[in-house]
């Protein structure tokens, strides 16, 4: 491929997009911090209707359904991504949704004022579609501009704006700044904000040129911006796979949501794409948050609430160490190492958690674990799921392939919400082992089935799926192929040695 360089244009353009996932991070996080104090609210706005006092089930409901309604709404957000990016482009689609941000944001601001329990319901509901869309819109963008050799770095800042986003909402929600009965809706609709910067900056960003190739039929407009993009004339090869993508795409009818569990060449690729965001979500990482401030209670940490923004800043430095390895070890073998060392900390806090009565010090190896926990999260399943869902569709099907996959991370994000509790509740620190349970799994079927695309073009990733062999693909023959395979001059005969799953 070209010898693509990292220009000011190309960076500018990534960390615009970023932007949507440190909004899904941020408002992932902030409603922790004050939820006694939104309670409150809940509680005096409904007596003060009703001139009754407000039963704890009720209370208790609504400040669920304020929680929840946000995965509701990603949910319905992430599966509406196709809508979006074909008729509006990649960019556009970024522009446009921001108006949901606003919408939200300003309606979760103006809750408390208004003395309106519904708009902080519809509020949250708006802000789950806005941050479901952008779960999906920003990896597509990132992916599409990138050059190949780099897909997976700039990839992982998908990953890192959301990480960033939860730290600063655990930093914002603090007594200190504005998680206080007055600041607290300034804390909610503080999304109103990033939203105008990136709608300001994104009109400044190129729109992605696979989209202006291979939707709009716009050649020289692609090439102009991929040698603004990467910073060099030499897209020629990268104009002819986008070309001989597009020729491809005008024989086939545009695949629908069913085509990809119907058609073979994307039915495996799409359930490894659904796996990976469930190895993602039933990894365990949001039932160690729940757990930690506890846990660093017990270990005798005077302030918890410092100790867990301390593993928020652990899941931030830990993503930039992925950002700068997963171009060297490849996406694979990340996530590997990520889910066996989650398995390894989720047993040792399962040991240290029941042995800590006994055994002060124990405690301190549970914060440990908790670190690591975290840590190897962030080197495989916390970034590797978001980027590699693009990587493994070609440009016809990558929208449905993309809203396939967001839905079931926040399906199974919000089913975890509702049943982790529960499972606590009779199991204990044991729940841990379920989790380990699902660790073992997903790393037995990532290494059976998930392929290596470190370095690969999108078109010849597809060909892997496409190939009619009926031998089992082994992933590593994929990451021996060279990064700068020319993919005008495959040999079907050969690539069928490491094709279907």
């Amino acid at each position: 491929m070209s010898s693509a360089k990292v220009t000011g244009s190309l960076l500018f353009s990534v960390s615009v997009a970023a932007i949507g996932s440190f909004q899904f991070g941020y408002n992932t996080g902030v409603i922790n911090a004050p939820e006694q104090i939104i309670k409150e609210f809940l509680n005096y706005t409904l007596e003060g209707r009703s001139g009754k006092q407000t039963s704890e089930v009720l209370l208790t409901s609504l400040w669920s359904l304020a929680v929840a309604i946000f995965s509701v709404g990603g949910m319905i957000g992430s599966f509406s991504v196709g809508l979006f990016v074909n008729r509006f482009g990649r960019r556009n689609s970024m522009l446009i949704v921001n108006v949901l941000a606003i919408i939200g944001g300003a309606l979760l601001g103006f809750a408390k004022s208004a003395q309106s329990v519904e708009m902080l319901i519809l509020g949250r509901l708006i802000i789950g579609l806005f941050c479901g869309l952008c779960t999906g819109l920003v990896p597509i963008y990132i992916g599409e501009v990138s050059p190949t050799a780099l897909r997976g770095a700039f990839g992982t800042l998908n990953q890192l704006g959301i990480v960033v986003g939860i730290l600063v909402a655990q930093i914002f929600g603090l007594q200190m700044i504005m998680g206080t009965e007055t600041l607290w809706p300034l804390l909610l609709g503080f999304t109103v904000i990033p939203a105008v910067l990136q709608s300001l900056a994104l009109p400044l960003c190129p729109e992605s040129p696979r989209f202006l190739l291979i939707n709009k039929m716009e050649e020289e407009q692609a090439r102009k911006i991929l040698e603004k993009l990467w910073g060099t004339q030499d897209v020629d090869q990268d104009i002819q796979e986008m070309k001989n993508e597009s020729a491809k795409m005008a024989q086939e009818k545009k695949p629908t949501v069913l085509d990809l569990f119907k058609t073979p060449s994307y039915r495996q690729p799409i359930i490894i794409a659904i796996m990976l965001q469930l190895s993602q979500q039933l990894s365990g990482i949001n039932a160690v948050f729940y757990y930690s401030t506890g846990i660093f209670t017990d270990a005798g940490v005077k302030e918890p609430i410092y100790a867990t923004i301390g593993a928020g800043a652990v899941n931030v430095v830990f993503t930039v160490v992925s950002l700068f390895l997963v171009e060297r070890a490849g996406r694979r073998t990340l996530h590997l190492i990520g889910l066996s060392g989650m398995a390894f900390c989720s047993v040792l806090m399962v040991i240290a958690m029941s042995l800590k009565a006994t055994h002060l010090w124990m405690s301190y190896i549970c914060i440990a674990a908790i670190f690591g926990f975290v840590a190897f999260f962030e080197i495989g399943p916390g970034p590797i799921p978001w980027f590699i869902v693009a990587e493994l569709f070609s440009q016809g099907p990558r929208p449905a392939a993309m809203a396939v996959a967001g839905c079931s991370n926040w399906t199974s994000n919000f089913l975890v919400g509702m049943l982790f509790p529960t499972a606590a509740k009779y199991l204990g620190s044991y729940v841990f082992i379920v989790f380990t349970f699902f660790l073992i799994f997903f790393f037995l079927f990532t290494f059976f089935k998930v392929p290596e695309t470190k370095g690969r073009t999108f078109e010849n990733i597809a060909q892997v799926f496409e190939s009619k062999s009926q031998g089992s693909m082994n992933p590593t023959l994929m990451a021996e192929k060279s990064p700068s395979v020319d993919v005008n001059n495959i040999d079907p005969v050969k690539e069928s040695s490491s094709s279907a799953l």
